[in-house]
């Protein structure tokens, strides 16, 4: 691989927003001739994973579906949200299930294009990767295969910057949508930080 190749793949990782975050994921290392199709990718993807997924994208399309009505289509959106946040709740008890504590690594950034996490073991460059992202807080977990494009070695161990190889789009989504939801969570901790040292 050309230093351009290279250079076109750590792009790849700033195409989208992403954010300083902790978190866990779980790493495996797999071989260059594991994986190498979409479909392979969907099939070896762990059945909680596409459930939450799937889950997600049902909620959502019942409240959008139900946002054109008047009269009580407030309620209804309320109570469909209040049932959402309920199912939320057990789908985020299910993933943390699949953190397998044996293969987890920190988690210190991620976004729509990829993470950076710390580990005490050195991947090389383009080694390929089977990643579980857990944002438990958010109940939120990703499923997908990585390639490490950037390892350096720091005081605690190893760390690596790793881009998306196959992901899907919904879920590439939903890690765009929480990595803005946190970027705004910090902001509105700033600004509530700022106010109580003006009084």
């Amino acid at each position: 691989m050309t230093e351009n190749d290279l250079q076109t793949k750590l792009q790849q990782f700033d195409e989208f927003f992403s954010i300083d975050h902790e978190f866990n994921v779980n790493i495996t290392a797999i071989k260059h001739d594991e994986i190498n199709s979409f479909d392979q990718f969907l099939n070896s993807m762990p059945l909680p994973f596409k459930m939450a997924s799937d889950m997600v994208t049902i909620d959502q399309s019942a409240i959008r579906s139900i946002q054109g009505l008047s009269g009580v289509a407030t309620q209804l959106a309320d109570f469909l949200n209040h049932q959402s946040h309920k199912i939320d709740l057990l789908v985020g008890y299910i993933l943390s299930q699949q953190d397998d504590e044996d293969k987890r690594s920190q988690g210190l950034h991620f976004g729509g294009g990829g993470v950076i996490f710390n580990s005490d073991q050195s991947f090389e460059l383009l080694q390929r990767l089977e990643m579980k992202i857990f944002l438990l807080e958010d109940n939120c977990a990703v499923y997908c295969i990585g390639q490490v494009v950037e390892s350096n070695e720091t005081d605690s161990g190893f760390s690596h910057k790793v881009i998306f190889e196959f992901i899907r789009e919904e879920d590439q989504e939903t890690l765009v949508r929480h990595s803005l939801h946190q970027q705004s969570k910090h902001l509105q901790a700033l600004a509530q930080k700022r106010r109580e040292q003006q009084e």
